[in-house]
């Protein structure tokens, strides 16, 4: 598996470290930074497109090694965000934010209250919303600053249990298109990582008659798994290896790359992790190997869509035909990519762009 500190490196070389160039060959519209002398806080916006109306994005509060590592997430997540929401019919772009959670100890609410003022002083033109590493306590203090926030306790603003669902959608669209099956009783999924949105997967999966494998760097998430669900646990430097019908990414990215492609015993990977393809070729080795592949920024687009309702007071009832209609989506994908033997990747990003032209 790739770190994010691995990723980073080596998306910037492949782009001679020249960030403006990476922004520019792939649309975006603008780059932020905000650095405050008096909390130490660094924090970056990348707002992609805002095409079909503000962007919005998560924020991440992690560690990285460097700048540059943080600066090239931020601008491939926000990419991603704009290609969901573009692709689920949204009336939003895409943006993602990351705040460089420092080694040594530092005030978080210092951190969090000058963000928002970040936030505010883009006037809207980015939306923040929960992203690894950040809570709901988090969103409300940001929101103090500003109402450009998606995610807040009052309104129940968690968005994984949506983005749970959607990913379930999508696991079934790819095994009836790719196994004819209609249900997934019986099958053997390997999950990668049970965090609120991989544990919350689980459960579905299970209730549904699904053999499970679980990973994940907490061993009590594990434990947990094993005992609920009656999962097998293997370590997660193996848990792409495992001969399955489906392998469910629900970690960081990258987990699809040179070496871990060569591995793979699956037919179906079909996740919620971002980004899950270290390089875009990998979308065509896939497609040579006959791995369909549930497009990442499509199949975990529950979350965005919860958002989404929470800022545009969506009803409820709407909100569940957009996450059914991830499968919808995703079926109609594989048919183009099948009709065209083109990658699965490529016909989901060229349907985005069409829609952001």
């Amino acid at each position: 598996m790739m770190s994010i500190d691995t990723f980073a490196n080596n998306t910037s070389k492949n782009h001679d470290d020249d960030f403006l160039d990476y922004a520019l060959t792939r649309g975006f519209g603008d780059l932020h930074f905000k650095v405050d002398p008096d909390t130490g806080m660094k924090a970056i916006v990348a707002i992609h497109s805002t095409k079909l109306g503000p962007a919005l994005g998560g924020c991440r509060f992690i560690p990285y090694p460097d700048t540059k590592s943080a600066l090239y997430d931020a601008m491939r997540l926000a990419r991603g965000m704009s290609y969901k929401a573009a692709l689920v019919n949204l009336p939003l772009g895409g943006g993602k934010a990351v705040i460089i959670q420092p080694s040594q100890t530092y005030d978080r609410h210092a951190y969090l209250t000058r963000f928002g003022q970040f936030i505010n002083e883009l006037g809207g033109r980015y939306i923040t919303a929960l992203d690894s590493g950040t809570e709901l306590r988090d969103m409300d203090i940001i929101a103090t600053q500003t109402s450009y926030v998606a995610s807040l306790s009052s309104h129940n603003g968690d968005p994984s249990p949506y983005t749970a669902k959607g990913v379930l959608r999508g696991i079934q669209a790819a095994v009836l298109f790719k196994l004819g099956k209609e249900n997934l009783d019986g099958l053997h999924v390997a999950i990668q990582g049970l965090g609120h949105v991989g544990y919350l997967l689980a459960r579905h999966l299970h209730e549904l008659g699904v053999k499970l494998t679980v990973a994940d760097i907490d061993p009590q998430r594990v434990q947990h798994a094993v005992k609920e669900f009656g999962a097998t646990a293997i370590a997660s430097e193996n848990i792409h290896k495992v001969p399955c019908d489906v392998f469910a990414p629900c970690a960081l990215g990258a987990i699809i790359n040179d070496i871990s492609i060569n591995q793979l015993q699956t037919t179906i990977i079909a996740g919620a992790a971002n980004n899950q393809l270290a390089h875009t070729y990998h979308g065509q080795k896939l497609h040579d190997k006959g791995i369909l592949y549930a497009t990442d920024y499509v199949i975990n687009a529950g979350g965005l869509i919860f958002a989404a309702s929470k800022y545009l007071h969506t009803h409820e009832d709407l909100v569940n035909e957009q996450i059914n209609g991830i499968g919808t989506t995703l079926l109609q994908i594989f048919t183009r990519s099948q009709n065209e033997n083109r990658p699965v990747s490529e016909i989901a990003d060229a349907l985005a762009q069409e829609k952001l032209a």
